[in-house]
């Protein structure tokens, strides 16, 4: 079936040696010991490396005709298995549509398989302005494949999550149909595409918010313990005159241990806080960091940097662990004020050096909010399921990174609206399938039932902040 489909498209190029298929059908999933164990054999039978958006369009209508399998991806940099395709068929490479189309003050165009790096590196050349926010993976990651399968990163302490209102302005999506459309989804239409893996159409241009660019500077604040630093993190995203991109939060003894390209610089015992800001207001801080009990430890230009460091934040945090101990794995987790410090300070001392704090700070349905990224020395699966439900009946709920499918982790509601656009943009379930709960089986629930969701309604946030 596979020989026969790239015969019937004799223009777009396709990869079949299995060795490079395989690669191609991988991303960060390993993070997880659970879906290492679940996904590690998942492949493809095919890549296709399309060119241009007609490309897109024929790849759809073949496949569609032979009920083959399509799994979208950009650079593969997710963590949950979410560009891995789970029944065969070919895995969609869009890094060749990689052109930022135009830019103005405060807007631009792109195609999907642009590099985050490339889109700031064009847009602050042509009008001075750089995307809201980026994941830690921005040297290598494109911007469909962040808006697809993310939900935050750097820039989140001022702009918050990417499902919330402003922080995408249109997605132009491909349908999977006997003959796909092209769709220009605005407005309340985008959340039926973002965050939600390719199931339920392919993402092939985007409009994105630009935001100012300042000249970066990485710093990095000691602190006697995890909490004072977790204060001041707090209390940075909390000014909203100072311009800032990262309120990182990473306890003793994660970057003595971990951080190698920082080895000997953080004293034993010391919590730093790793932070990004524009460089004229640096001086601003300065009174809150002495007031607060921290001291500045290291200062370098975020462009000038050998590793920057966002690189040692978010996903990334978890990344430096695992370079040198690879028992680690991760959570995700939501420490809600008001009670966040308390509930903090319980879980720090129940788990200890189990489960050592990790915590980035950010906006969040307009609120100064804690996200954990904790970092766990994985034993047992049961182990992990115990220290989640310990989290969550604490009242810090978890977003579960051990699992593939959209509904399971937690980030995101597939209610019947969504599950009725994959209906209609992916009649047969071609698209990823496996991804979408709600789509497999239209009678599908939790278990236990979410209080909310990262991608729920503006309602369920300001309730889970109250």
């Amino acid at each position: 079936m596979i020989a026969d489909l790239i015969a019937a498209l004799p223009g777009v190029d396709f990869i079949t040696d299995p060795a490079l298929v395989r690669q191609k059908s991988r991303d960060f999933f390993w993070y997880s010991p659970v879906l290492k164990r679940q996904l590690n054999g998942a492949t493809a039978e095919a890549v296709a490396m399309p060119r241009d958006e007609a490309e897109v369009v024929a790849i759809m209508r073949e496949c569609f005709a032979r009920g083959v399998a399509v799994t979208p991806r950009g650079a593969g940099t997710g963590n949950y298995g979410q560009a891995m395709p789970l029944k065969g068929g070919v895995v969609l490479d869009l890094s060749r549509l990689d052109q930022v189309l135009w830019c103005k003050p405060g807007l631009a165009r792109i195609q999907a398989g642009a590099k985050l790096m490339d889109i700031d590196r064009h847009t602050r050349e042509k009008v001075g302005g750089e995307l809201r926010f980026h994941p830690s993976t921005k040297r290598t990651a494109t911007i469909g494949g962040f808006i697809a399968g993310g939900s935050s990163g750097i820039g989140s302490c001022t702009y918050g999550m990417l499902r919330e209102a402003g922080n995408v302005l249109a997605l132009r999506v491909v349908t999977m149909e006997a003959e796909p459309r092209i769709l220009e989804l605005r407005g309340d239409d985008i959340a039926r595409v973002n965050h939600a893996y390719g199931t339920n159409g392919v993402i092939t241009a985007l409009e994105m918010p630009l935001a100012p660019a300042f000249d970066w500077v990485d710093l990095i604040y000691s602190f006697p313990s995890m909490l004072d630093a977790a204060r001041f993190a707090e209390a940075l995203v909390a000014s909203d005159g100072v311009v800032k991109k990262l309120a990182c939060v990473v306890a003793a003894p994660i970057p003595q241990r971990h951080f190698k390209a920082f080895e000997g610089l953080i004293p034993e015992g010391q919590s730093v806080v790793l932070a990004m800001l524009a460089e004229e207001y640096i001086e601003i801080v300065a009174p809150m960091l002495a007031r607060m009990g921290g001291q500045e430890l290291y200062r370098c230009e975020t462009e000038k940097a050998a590793v920057p460091l966002y690189e040692h934040s978010w996903n990334h945090t978890t990344l430096q662990a695992l370079k040198t101990d690879r028992s680690f794995t991760y959570l995700q987790t939501l420490f809600p004020p008001p009670h966040h410090f308390e509930t903090l300070a319980a879980m720090e001392a129940r788990f200890g050096d189990e489960v050592p704090m990790h915590l980035e700070f950010v906006r969040y349905g307009g609120a100064v909010t804690c996200f954990g990224l904790q970092l766990v020395r994985f034993t047992t699966e049961e182990r992990l399921e115990e220290i989640m439900q310990i989290h969550n009946d604490a009242g810090a709920p978890i977003f579960n990174p051990h699992v593939f499918t959209l509904e399971e982790g937690g980030m995101k509601r597939v209610d019947a609206s969504q599950a009725a656009f994959k209906r209609e943009a992916d009649p047969r379930g071609l698209l990823n399938p496996g991804k979408m709960l709600g789509f497999e089986d239209p009678h599908w629930e939790p278990s236990s039932p979410r209080p909310h969701y990262l991608f729920g309604s503006i309602g369920e946030v300001e309730e889970i902040l109250e």
